[in-house]
């Protein structure tokens, strides 16, 4: 016989324990990406027809390189939150959710900092 109550069983488990931290940064980073996005498609367009000379020219702006690297780091870090929810929901092994989890953060890091180190060699003249 249990006589634990539904709330005795419900404490400290699912979304109560720390969701809310995962769903404010999903939504700050989708508001961060929308801002970026917008800018990068402007500033693509206002661009277009410059060729590679000005197109290089325009990513080693120091303004212009801080900025595609918060869009990339964005971007990343919006996409991996949003592989562990969907992996979180729908793998069933727990060991299985658990290593691929590791394995989308791994690659977000992996992507964002070789697409940084590509802005970075841009702008230095590398």
């Amino acid at each position: 016989m249990n006589l634990r109550t539904p709330v005795k069983e419900a404490r400290g488990l699912g979304s109560a324990k720390g969701g809310t931290h995962h769903w404010l940064m999903q939504r700050v980073s989708a508001i961060a990406l929308l801002l970026l996005v917008l800018w990068f498609a402007f500033s693509i367009a206002i661009n277009a027809g410059g060729g590679y000379e000005a197109a290089r020219a325009w990513i080693a702006s120091p303004i212009t390189a801080g900025a595609v690297i918060l869009l990339l780091a964005a971007a990343f870090y919006h996409a991996q939150l949003g592989l562990q929810v969907v992996l979180e929901d729908y793998v069933g092994n727990k060991a299985v959710q658990l290593a691929a989890v590791i394995a989308v953060k791994f690659l977000a890091v992996i992507l964002a900092l070789t697409g940084i180190l590509a802005v970075l060699s841009i702008a230095f003249g590398g």
